[in-house]
């Protein structure tokens, strides 16, 4: 008998594979976003009950370690959930969230919305953020996440997804080796930012948690709500590095979606 239930079935493993992303509801309790926004908000500096302090369409802060975050990080659930797309001891476990981009209703732009993916490494050439790249074994990064602290729906400013795109991206990297590419070489290779006509809004309730493919192209949106976003986007870090041809064959789901990628080029 397994110790515990899996966090996820076999059909949602799937979807992460060829969609890029698994949606995974009350990964964490309402509390812990509730004592993690209380944090946020006074980091924040602004007035939850005065939205005439709330001047500009977003605030970014750093990564958190206090204890709402890191409990909210390493549920069972989520444990569960990162054994099982990312592999047994093939991960770090968080030490606690961060960044978070705090969205405010507002009717200016954000200035942060175009599409991407998350890099994880430099190179010598590094002068900027647009220099952060990416190689095809995902150097530096397992996962992308994304933790909802505040209810998002439609209006909130939720996180847009390209779906499938990963397979793209994948696609793209494969033939610059360990090297990569940065983010800079993505926007003149791909103005159409791997497009693949189909997009996923990333809303739920407080506690809701994304696992994204590395490769997973998004974007932010603005804010035409009422009431603030909160959402953690940290990267779960892996131990050692993506393997995409393992001796034993048995690979996670994160590098079986770059093979079935590569294997449909």
């Amino acid at each position: 008998m397994p110790d515990s239930i899996p966090a996820l079935t076999e059909a949602q493993i799937d979807s992460f594979i060829t969609d890029g992303f698994v949606r995974i509801d009350n990964a964490f309790p309402r509390e812990l976003a509730e004592q993690g926004r209380a944090i946020l908000w006074r980091a924040t500096g602004c007035d939850p009950d005065n939205p005439a302090t709330w001047t500009k369409p977003v605030i970014r802060l750093g990564g958190y370690s206090d204890l709402p975050f890191r409990l909210a990080a390493n549920t069972p659930t989520l444990v569960s959930a990162y054994d099982q797309v990312v592999g047994k001891d093939r991960w770090v476990p968080p030490q606690g969230l961060g960044t978070f981009p705090v969205r405010f209703p507002s009717p200016d732009e954000p200035g942060d919305d175009g599409w991407h993916i998350d890099g994880s490494f430099t190179g010598d050439d590094y002068r900027d953020f647009l220099d952060i790249r990416a190689n095809i074994v995902s150097k530096g990064r397992a996962l992308l996440m994304l933790f909802l602290f505040s209810d998002v729906g439609e209006d909130d400013a939720p996180t847009r997804i390209r779906v499938g795109s990963h397979l793209e991206v994948a696609r793209y990297l494969a033939p610059s080796g360990d090297a990569g590419r940065s983010l800079r070489h993505m926007i003149t290779d791909r103005p159409d930012w791997f497009d693949t006509g189909r997009e996923a809004l990333a809303t739920g309730p407080a506690g809701t948690v994304y696992l994204c493919h590395p490769f997973l192209v998004h974007a932010a949106q603005k804010h035409r709500g009422k009431t603030v976003k909160f959402m953690a986007q940290p990267p779960l870090m892996p131990r050692g590095q993506l393997e995409l041809d393992r001796p034993d064959g048995v690979h996670s789901p994160v590098e079986l979606a770059i093979r079935v990628a590569l294997d449909q080029g």
